[in-house]
């Protein structure tokens, strides 16, 4: 009992450094700076999507006991196929080289001009080599980095509030809690939560080979949840002591800049060249994370070869090297048009897969993909600047206006297939 509750500990640890990198560090102390007395509903909004759904996506991968691949399967084995090249394509070329692009900003320019090529091509060469020793993940990132790093930030944040007064203006968000989900989409944890966990789960059964599927549910759960709740306590600390920076003079500054500003304030000035190494590493586990991820499904394709891995895991690294020349911001304006497509889609199977198998039928799995697709193409048309891409009556959808038109079609057809085919089923 104890040696499993110490591995729930771990893997806990473990999987909350998988998600949290470049955007959770980044976003939430911005977002809390223009939330101003609305905080706590920004608060509310970015933990629905960058706790809440990734938690979810967490337990649909105790269910499912596989990989990525499995989410996709209720719809068709071709469906399943196209995600999950789709995820692992978006995941390496987006949030990966973003790691590298904060690290470069945040650990590497303040003090050594250093070209970005440069620390890029270490940084993912290091990627590369700790991808390949995949069975001492585990124990680094849970028994060593993971409860280091959360020290460190609870020490921030601990330090901001008893700091700064509590001088909050009025929100500078228009739509503060629609806004903050959609912020959320730029963590990228949806898609963390559905490759992170099939990360965890070959890792535990390396770990633990003798261990039944019914062990392996309550730790991955278990897991999870450790996961959830340090994150929302942090994501809670950092947007409301970026609520607290406003008046200081940081208004205008990127968001890396904001960050190092608001460390400086916290931990003093030598106190952020710990902090940003911290940083560097909290980044440098979420890429090991999706590389990792991204040469197990390519090794599965290879009947699980070692070769297979290793050269997905090196063409992995050069990716990150070759789009983390961008800059953050940059990058961050790339994903939008690509997360308002894939992500409505990701969170509706993780929803789907998260419930007891067998209780949502294939066909209530293709009906509200299906739908999630056609209500998501609007909002990726008014990313991409094309605006009269509309459906006829679209204005009138619930939250179409803040972006978020596909929620209550989704989960409305959830509901509506889902108690329409149970009472088919009585009657027939």
């Amino acid at each position: 009992m104890q040696n499993s509750r110490r591995a729930i500990w771990i893997y806990g640890f473990t999987l909350f450094s998988l998600f949290f990198g470049a955007g959770n560090l980044i976003l939430p102390p911005q977002l809390g700076l223009n939330a101003g007395t609305s905080w706590w509903l920004v608060v509310i909004g970015f933990c629905l999507s960058a706790v809440l759904v990734p938690l979810l996506g967490i337990i649909a991968h105790a269910q499912l006991q596989g990989g990525l691949m499995n989410f996709g399967l209720p719809i068709s084995k071709r469906f399943s196929f196209i995600f999950s090249f789709l995820i692992y394509a978006v995941a390496l070329t987006l949030p990966a080289p973003r790691t590298a692009a904060v690290t470069h900003e945040m650990a590497i320019l303040p003090y050594w001009e250093l070209p970005a090529w440069i620390s890029g091509t270490i940084y993912f060469s290091a990627v590369f080599v700790v991808s390949v020793n995949r069975s001492k993940i585990s124990g680094f990132l849970g028994k060593w980095l993971s409860p280091l790093l959360l020290l460190i930030l609870f020490f921030l944040i601990f330090n901001l509030i008893f700091q700064l007064p509590y001088e909050a203006g009025p929100p500078k968000l228009q739509f503060p809690f629609a806004e903050s989900i959609l912020e959320g989409y730029q963590t990228f944890d949806a898609i963390g939560a559905v490759v992170a966990g099939g990360v965890i789960l070959i890792s535990m059964r390396l770990d633990f080979p003798d261990q039944s599927p019914k062990s392996r549910f309550k730790l991955v759960l278990g897991a999870g949840w450790i996961a959830g709740l340090a994150l929302t306590i942090l994501y809670t600390g950092l947007i409301y002591g970026g609520t607290l920076m406003q008046g200081q003079g940081f208004e205008n500054l990127t968001r890396t800049d904001f960050l190092l500003r608001m460390g400086e304030l916290a931990l003093g000035p030598k106190g952020v060249y710990v902090l940003s190494l911290l940083f560097a590493l909290a980044c440098f586990t979420t890429a090991v994370g999706i590389v990792t991820g991204t040469a197990d499904f390519i090794s599965g394709l290879f009947g699980d070869s070692e070769l297979a891995y290793r050269i997905a895991a090196f063409l992995g690294a050069l990716v990150g090297v070759l789009m983390g020349q961008f800059s953050v911001a940059d990058i961050i304006q790339i994903a939008l048009p690509v997360l308002q497509l894939v992500y409505p889609v990701t969170i509706v199977l993780i929803v789907l897969n998260a419930f007891p198998l067998g209780w949502i039928s294939t066909l209530v799995f293709r009906l509200v993909v299906t739908v999630t697709l056609i209500c998501s193409l609007p909002e990726f048309f008014q990313a991409l600047g094309i605006d009269n891409q509309r459906i006829p009556g679209w204005e009138w959808v619930p939250f179409e206006q803040h972006g978020l038109g596909w929620i209550v079609p989704s989960f409305g057809s959830i509901i509506l297939l889902q108690v329409g085919q149970k009472i088919w089923s009585k009657h027939n």
